[in-house]
């Protein structure tokens, strides 16, 4: 074999990092050994992987073509020691998942996952549907956690479980009277959301098709619990997850309206790259995540 293992790591941390001292710190070497590891791999096979734009290493299109093979490569490499060690079945984790997915379901599964495995490690990112895609894309995350639709050709898509957006408001709102909000209702109010590019964003501009450039949005954050704060403070009527909002309707701090005659249901997805390895660790966080279907 004319390569080694080594240098494909090395390859892969230049790839994330877009600088090899950068990547040598990543892998706890001297720049002048990764440096000496890359340059061996592409003069090996009369190849460049990298085009030079001033301080950075960017992929060019061979090396694009090359990572998913390298990291397949390298995660098998990882389960066959792992098999050696009579560990088989577990291994580490990047897991990236939206807000909502991220902050009440997702520490659950890797307390779980880590219980199962404890000398394996889950790193859990959060962010919205849209940078958690990007991730998947880039290869910097293994498995993706969504809330939103999502198409891209490189991704596969796969549902995972049922979800539904609740309308909501403070005990002191007025709309805390109405059995059910009307269209007239719904363009008085005074909105607090979730900012565009997350996946509850895109369930509730689907859900108020026909009225929603007449919506008075007057706030668009981030977070979940600040939108709840928010909205516990009357400063208008949110819209979130049913996962999120649970424990606040059964403590009385927010109360749940009624919207019939909109469509809030959604799906939770997993996505993952259609190049990226589906490693035993991927298949027993996928596995682990449909045991937890119930509390979706």
């Amino acid at each position: 074999m004319r390569y080694s293992l080594r240098q494909l790591e090395v390859f892969l941390a230049t790839a994330q990092e877009e600088n090899i001292t950068k990547a040598a710190n990543h892998l706890s070497m001297s720049q002048s050994a990764a440096s000496s590891a890359l340059g061996e791999l592409e003069s090996q096979f009369g190849i460049q992987l990298f085009d030079r734009v001033g301080k950075k290493l960017q992929l060019n299109t061979l090396g694009h073509t090359v990572r998913p093979q390298a990291e397949a490569l390298l995660q098998q490499a990882a389960e066959l020691e792992r098999t050696f060690n009579e560990q088989s079945g577990g291994g580490d984790l990047t897991v990236g998942a939206t807000l909502t997915i991220g902050n009440y379901l997702a520490v659950g599964i890797m307390a779980r996952y880590m219980e199962e495995y404890p000398g394996d490690r889950v790193a859990l990112e959060v962010a919205n549907t849209e940078m958690i895609a990007q991730k998947v894309l880039n290869f910097d995350i293994d498995i993706g956690l969504i809330e939103g639709e999502f198409q891209h050709p490189d991704i596969d898509v796969i549902p995972w479980c049922d979800d539904e957006l609740m309308v909501f408001c403070s005990p002191e709102h007025a709309y805390t009277t109405k059995a059910k909000l009307t269209k007239s209702d719904l363009l008085k109010a005074q909105w607090i959301l979730r900012e565009p590019g997350s996946g509850t964003r895109q369930t509730f501009d689907r859900a108020m098709h026909g009225i929603l450039p007449n919506l008075d949005v007057t706030l668009e954050l981030q977070h979940t619990e600040a939108i709840k704060r928010a909205v516990e403070a009357n400063l208008g009527i949110g819209c979130l997850s049913k996962v999120a909002l649970q424990d606040a309707f059964a403590r009385g701090s927010l109360i749940n309206l009624s919207v019939p005659q909109r469509d809030f249901s959604r799906q939770f997805y997993f996505i993952l790259h259609k190049q990226k390895y589906q490693s035993m660790a991927i298949a027993r966080w996928i596995e682990l995540c449909r045991e937890e279907e119930g509390k979706c």
